[in-house]
């Protein structure tokens, strides 16, 4: 796990600035670091930088940026390559000189080409120099676990693992990219390919780029709709079979991912996900693994006690930190610095906590990530399977709704709110998209007016047609796998646990079980209203079901109660009217009464009725963020 940076271009930029750009990832690799400057043909000049944390081979053999012995191709990386050691059995042409997995991906290279990347399992981000063809190749694993942004302007490259360094970028002005910002304010997090910069983008998952003599371009190598096609003919019918292979599976991911040569341990909250991977770890370890839980004291929201039995059933030598709430406070401040593009999901502050809890003793951590989208685990798949078998007749209402008469009248809008939701659902891109409660409606409706006049991206992501499924449930899992899941989940893991160099790993996430999970019929993951059905069933083979039964418990931020006190004149500042009119960013008006009439009614307007603190922190999050980096 580390921080890569570098430059492709014609400017003459000096080590000691790519140095620079470097050293502000400092807490993704503390253990090492290595700045070089290579001169390419026609002018060109690439510049390679990598700040390492120590997980495989710790030796300096391990050193990056890493060449071949011909000194063909040079790499920098971030990731870990978990079939490394028998893709090096495959490769035993090659006169290895290191035990590390950055070798192997040189070695995989010059025998298999850029097509090597199909080869690896594993997370990464990797920047490679091929001096024979003077390409330079971009690549992000599948499913987007390590992040890669890119900068491209006037023919010339700059690429990190986060964007600190390419604002150090000598040339970077930075210019905020507004079109996101509706999105951003609705969903909280800015998915790829688009970032807060203009001109910067992201890796997608799955992808690569090949930049050579100023021109890019890109591909796919594992786009998610298609795998699940070609996955859907080659399905395992029995459940019996189903469940063996997955669980099969599952146990290799993790003993693959229990491979390093530092510390390990599990995150435990007690749920279905991480309660199983923390089950395999055990089964898989001659010791006791280390788990770490976070506690609440506010009851409804402590999920410590439930880690706490699983951990004594498991036999793993737990350790568990009770917060309180200014504990998660201090950590606001921070959330700039670590999230360098606005982001606004609150649970990162839980995420943070169990990570700095989990480094004190380990330096890699075991994670659930991906249960929920992989096997049906949100209760929003419920919701849209109620919407699916209620679709036709929220057509027919619309349709009658929009009768000359009855549209003049507005009688769509008197209907009641669950009708109005199903008969107003009729954009066939976004169907999966319309949300649960009275909120999404209306704030829909309130990020379109603070971006009151400017071209923006749609809010929902009309991608749905592309996926070719007609069961709303599987298409909504899909369309998470590709947004939600990278662009909001393992942003925030990846950030809150490099904020303590602490590298996090996702058995679930593995390519062997992403696609099996494809192979499932999706009646073992959703049976009867029992979401993760198949996952629960494997889980119980270790935990017994009275231990993981249970209501699913949420990570609560008190929001509310946070901009309305000690945030509250914070918030101000950013709303007045003075401030926006300079800021030129959101319409100045309604912005500043909007907000301020949420900080006085808790509300965000007379009309609404709602408590709007998600809205307002999301516009608080940019708003800090804004004041780091453009005020």
């Amino acid at each position: 796990m580390c921080g890569i940076c570098g430059y492709i271009g014609r400017k003459n930029i000096t080590l000691e600035q790519l140095k620079e750009m470097n050293d502000t990832m400092y807490h993704r690799g503390p253990d090492d670091s290595g700045e070089e400057i290579y001169e390419m043909g026609g002018g060109w000049l690439a510049g390679f930088a990598q700040r390492r944390l120590s997980i495989l081979d710790l030796s300096a053999l391990g050193h990056q940026p890493m060449h071949s012995p011909d000194r063909r191709v040079s790499i920098v990386y971030n990731g870990e390559i978990y079939n490394f050691r028998e893709l090096r059995e495959e490769l035993a042409d090659y006169s290895f000189r290191s035990d590390c997995d950055t070798e192997v991906i040189i070695a995989a290279y010059l025998k298999w080409g850029i097509q090597c990347v199909e080869r690896f399992n594993g997370m990464f981000a990797i920047a490679l120099y091929d001096r024979q063809t003077e390409e330079i190749f971009l690549v992000r694993d599948r499913i987007g676990k390590k992040p890669l942004y890119y900068w491209y302007e006037n023919n010339e490259l700059a690429f990190a693992s986060e964007l600190k360094p390419i604002m150090k970028c000598p040339g970077f002005t930075g210019e905020i990219e507004s079109r996101v910002l509706s999105r951003y304010l609705f969903h909280q997090y800015i998915n790829a390919p688009e970032s807060i910069w203009k001109r910067v983008f992201k890796v997608e998952p799955g992808a690569i780029l090949r930049f050579v003599h100023g021109e890019i371009s890109t591909w796919k190598y594992w786009d998610i709709k298609e795998i699940y096609r070609q996955a859907q003919s080659d399905r395992i019918e029995d459940f019996q079979d189903a469940k063996a292979e997955l669980k099969r599976l599952l146990k290799k991911s993790v003993r693959m991912r229990m491979i390093a040569d530092v510390p390990l341990g599990s995150f435990l909250s007690g749920g279905y996900d991480s309660s199983l991977i923390t089950a395999i770890a055990q089964e898989c370890s001659d010791s006791p693994v280390k788990t770490f839980s976070i506690g609440f004291h506010e009851e409804k929201y402590n999920e410590a006690k439930y880690a706490r039995v699983v951990a004594e059933h498991l036999g793993t030598k737990h350790t568990e930190l009770y917060i309180d709430e200014q504990d998660m406070f201090d950590l606001v401040e921070s959330i700039p610095q670590y999230y360098d593009e606005p982001f606004a999901d609150s649970s990162q502050i839980a995420t943070m906590m169990v990570s700095k809890l989990a480094r004190d003793q380990v330096t890699v951590a075991l994670s659930g990530d991906g249960g929920d989208e992989f096997f049906c685990g949100y209760n929003v798949y419920d919701n849209v399977a109620k919407a699916q078998r209620l679709d036709r007749l929220g057509g027919m209402v619309h349709g009658l709704c929009s009768l000359p008469g009855l549209r003049q009248l507005r009688m769509e809008d008197r209907l009641p709110f669950k009708v109005r939701v199903i008969a107003g659902n009729r954009e066939k891109e976004s169907k999966t998209q319309f949300g649960a409660g009275n909120y999404p409606i209306k704030a829909r409706a309130m990020v379109k007016k603070m971006r009151e006049g400017e071209t923006a991206l749609p809010i929902h992501y009309l991608i749905e047609s592309g996926y070719g499924i007609a069961d709303w449930q599987i298409r909504r899992m899909l369309l998470d796998m590709d947004t939600y899941l990278p662009g909001d989940i393992l942003c925030k893991v990846d950030r809150a646990s490099m904020k303590y160099s602490l590298e996090s790993r996702c058995p679930i996430l593995d390519k062997e079980v992403m696609e099996c999970s494809f192979r499932i019929p999706h009646k073992y993951k959703y049976a009867d209203g029992n979401k993760k059905y198949i996952l629960k069933e494997i889980a119980y083979d270790y935990i017994p079901k009275e231990l993981l039964e249970r209501p699913k418990v949420g990570f609560g931020v008190p929001l509310d109660k946070w901009l309305r006190g000690p945030l509250r004149e914070q918030v101000l500042d950013y709303s007045s009217y003075d401030f926006l009119k300079k800021q030129n960013i959101f319409d100045a008006r309604y912005v500043s009464d909007m907000i301020g009439s949420y900080l006085e009614k808790g509300d965000a307007g007379p009309a609404t009725g709602a408590n709007y603190s998600k809205l307002t922190w999301s516009f608080f999050v940019f708003q800090q963020w804004y004041h780091k980096y453009r005020a």
